[in-house]
């Protein structure tokens, strides 16, 4: 039996053709993987099926649900469908939820709209059900909560929850585990998957990441530039044929060389760094709380090394690299760079790329003010041929410093992330979830051309990421945190290879493993 079938869908927007010619099905009780890289069309995709699409959208082709025409429903019966009959889970939890409602609210609305004689305390009770069903018992987790009140793995089972209240027959996740770290990752996935058993339902789970669909699903879909270019079963991997297909599973593992091995010469030193938080009074004279955030922390980095620092949110991996970039007082404990206590003097010497290059950069200017923004730390302007030196040594071309950000796509705006951290030749940069974003092949190109700098000027980088087959491919050591804490350090692959601390134990066996690798 088929639940959902996509026949020859084509989509246009505004006469612009998006899809063409997509097929695929879902049966119950089935999980099919969607792949492919940002703008192949995934994501529009599912919302041809939910019929959620832009102002000037065409469709044509067929597509069914339980045997209805989902394309010749009018507006009123597809409000009915969705959230009984197909549910939605989307990529960023937090812009799903509205902060303002409680989370019981948001779960009972979903009911409450869909059955309106259903009374308000009857509606709460099946969504503190619901909640349970997504591991948030009532008695850890209140329905009074809001949003903000909640890590981003809880928020994401408020969003699933909502989505399977009324036990569709279909749920659609778009990217549900992007923005996790791979514990909480490994954790929504094993939801999903029991959810599916136990209401024989399907399951179109879309992502960009192989290693997190060929894990779980049972059918696979490949595609490029709105079409579907190769389909199998979850041993795609063995059976595939299209040079994409192929191009996808090698940029998947792909391991760059390094030519150039750090020295021996001490870079950056942390001694029994200390960083404490004060927590608001609990009562109005009641004495004020204490959170140790980053606690007795000690680590080196040589010249031209590259250092992983890897665990999950709230660990402490930010609040310690904002203590390095001198952004943070510590409460105790020191760091040097060069031998010099962090300063204003110092600080030049660092530069940050960050995890989001859209929102690191001011879209009104023209790259070429982007790039230079470093060169206030040195009180002048940077030349014409400073800048072009920079883009070049970045893939990127003179011509590019006369553009602005919204022309480039998101490995290129990681780039000029790139091009802006080398302007002032830093003897530091610390990457902050540099490529955790980014589409498998771009990924590999980024990651290609940090080794090429590293190799080409000496840098020396701290690499801080929670995908741990990105901080194996990059890295030359690794510190593993948790809870303010280094709970383990080595080299890189004899870490991930014979780990020691069960923390780092269960962090390794969590994270998804392309067949094979």
């Amino acid at each position: 039996m088929t639940l959902l079938a996509i026949e020859n869908l084509s989509l246009s927007i505004r006469g612009t053709p998006i899809l063409r010619d997509v097929s695929m099905t879902v049966g119950p009780g089935e999980i099919l993987g969607v792949i492919g890289e940002s703008g192949s069309g995934k994501s529009l995709t599912a919302f041809s099926v939910l019929q959620l699409l832009p102002e000037g959208s065409e469709c044509n082709g067929r597509v069914t649900l339980l045997g209805q025409d989902i394309l010749a429903m009018p507006e009123k019966d597809l409000c009915s469908m969705r959230g009984r009959q197909v549910g939605m889970v989307f990529q960023e939890p937090m812009t799903a939820l509205n902060p303002v409602q409680t989370i019981g609210a948001q779960v009972a609305e979903t009911i409450l709209i869909h059955e309106p004689n259903t009374s308000k305390a009857d509606a709460m009770l099946r969504a503190a059900q619901a909640l349970t069903r997504c591991e948030l018992p009532q008695d850890k987790f209140p329905l009074g909560r809001y949003p903000h009140e909640m890590s981003g793995g809880q928020r994401q089972r408020v969003v699933i929850a909502m989505a399977i209240a009324l036990q569709p027959k279909l749920l659609i996740a778009d990217e549900p585990t992007t923005a996790l770290d791979v514990t909480t990752q490994a954790e929504i996935l094993d939801l999903l998957a029991r959810l599916v058993r136990e209401d024989d339902m399907g399951l179109m789970l879309i992502s960009h990441d192989l290693a997190v669909v060929t894990d779980m699903a049972h059918r696979i879909a490949i595609m490029k530039n709105g079409e579907v270019v190769e389909t199998g079963d979850a041993d795609l991997h063995r059976t595939m044929s299209h040079p994409y297909t192929k191009a996808l599973f090698e940029a998947s593992g792909h391991q760059p060389d390094r030519a150039v091995a750090p020295s021996h010469d001490l870079l950056l030193q942390v001694k029994n760094a200390v960083r404490d938080y004060t927590l608001p009074r609990k009562t109005l004279f009641g004495a004020a709380g204490k959170f140790r955030a980053v606690d007795d922390v000690s680590f080196e980095i040589r010249r031209g090394e590259s250092l992983g620092l890897v665990g999950e949110s709230g660990c402490g991996k930010s609040t310690l690299t904002r203590a390095i970039l001198g952004l943070e007082p510590l409460q105790g404990g020191s760091i040097l760079l060069d031998g010099q206590p962090v300063g204003p003097t110092v600080r030049r010497k660092m530069q940050v790329v960050f995890q989001d290059p859209y929102g690191s950069f001011n879209p009104r200017h023209k790259v070429a003010r982007l790039v230079a923004e470093p060169f206030h730390l040195l009180g002048r302007k940077a030349t014409p041929a400073e800048l072009d030196e920079a883009l070049i040594s970045v893939g990127l071309t003179p011509a590019d410093k006369d553009k602005y950000i919204h022309e480039f796509s998101g490995g290129q705006r990681q780039r000029i992330a790139i091009a802006r951290a080398l302007m002032i030749k830093p003897e530091l940069i610390v990457l902050d979830e540099a490529v955790s974003a980014l589409d498998v092949s771009i990924r590999a190109q980024i990651l290609d051309l940090l080794a090429d700098l590293s190799d080409e000027f000496g840098l020396t980088y701290l690499f801080i990421s929670h995908d741990l087959s990105v901080v194996r491919a990059i890295t030359d050591r690794c510190l593993v945190m948790k809870a303010g804490k280094i709970v383990e350090e080595g080299e890189t692959e004899h870490l991930f290879t014979t780990p020691s601390h069960p923390y780092t134990q269960t962090l390794i066996a969590a994270a998804p493993q392309l067949p094979g690798a």
